[in-house]
């Protein structure tokens, strides 16, 4: 299956029982998109909530990241067959490199990856938190094509040159902190629209972002009330007015950022 527009973040879900719980919940919900990462220290227990749904496993997307510390040709290989353990999967719908730092190389991640595409261990390749010039870089050495680029992107962070890429290559733009860890409640045109529709600031934040060509968007949550809800940002239909005010938010700004974070160099 494609990709949905719309998934389930596991971020920080560092309660186990939580985050197994999160997933299935969101699986009964309607989610059909579920994203983790061998960092989260989480896929087990998605792999959990995943089995515990009343769903059939072919009709979900899961998505999981590479660790830094295992870009190297052998660790790629050997941890990503872990995480389709540790996930209770025969395939991954899509690996991501999660970082293009520490021990990334890609004369020798990017050939583990199309090897694991080869093998059927992953169905598909993800890039994250790449800068253009890596992501351009990563899409002509791959021989599998790039399925989907995941970064963060919000309506104080557009990301507008990747959106162009995954326009002009044809790969999904994934979003994570979607709704800039709720900054975007304190965010006087957001609000205004979120008004108009009888909406939330989260909801408004993640229907711009689903209305754009290419891009889904991620929420991470973990309480019934709180998945709930932004899945309802599905039913809202903004107009263009609604867009051309979000779009022209000044205010720009990163959630995640770090020294050795790849727009830091290069």
């Amino acid at each position: 299956m494609d990709i949905p527009q719309f998934g389930l973040g596991t971020y920080q879900m560092d309660d186990l029982d939580e985050c197994a719980t999160a997933v299935e919940t969101a699986v009964d919900v309607g989610y059909r998109h579920i994203d983790t990462a061998q960092g989260y220290e989480n896929e087990a227990a998605v792999g959990d909530g995943i089995a515990r749904a009343d769903v059939d496993r072919e009709d979900l997307f899961v998505a999981s990241k590479i660790d830094t510390e295992s870009l190297a040709y052998d660790d790629v290989l050997e941890s990503t067959r872990e995480s389709a353990r540790k996930l209770g999967a025969d395939s991954i719908d899509l690996m991501y490199v999660h970082w293009p730092i520490q021990t990334y190389d890609p004369e020798a991640t990017l050939p583990a990856l199309d090897e694991l595409v080869d093998e059927g261990v992953i169905d598909r390749i993800g890039l994250s938190n790449f800068r253009p010039d890596q992501l351009e870089d990563a899409i002509d050495r791959l021989d599998a094509p790039v399925y989907a680029h995941q970064v963060e992107m919000h309506p104080m962070l557009p990301q507008d040159e990747l959106h162009e890429l995954a326009v002009e290559h044809d790969h999904r733009l994934v979003a994570y902190c979607p709704i800039a860890r709720n900054q975007v409640a304190d965010v006087p045109e957001i609000r205004e629209v979120a008004e108009k529709h009888d909406a939330t600031p989260a909801q408004v934040s993640l229907a711009w972002l689903m209305q754009k060509e290419n891009v889904t968007a991620i929420p991470k949550a973990a309480s019934p009330d709180h998945i709930t809800e932004n899945y309802a940002a599905l039913d809202v239909e903004l107009d263009a007015d609604d867009v051309d005010a979000i779009d022209g938010i000044e205010d720009r700004h990163r959630i995640v950022d770090f020294e050795e974070a790849p727009w830091n160099h290069g």
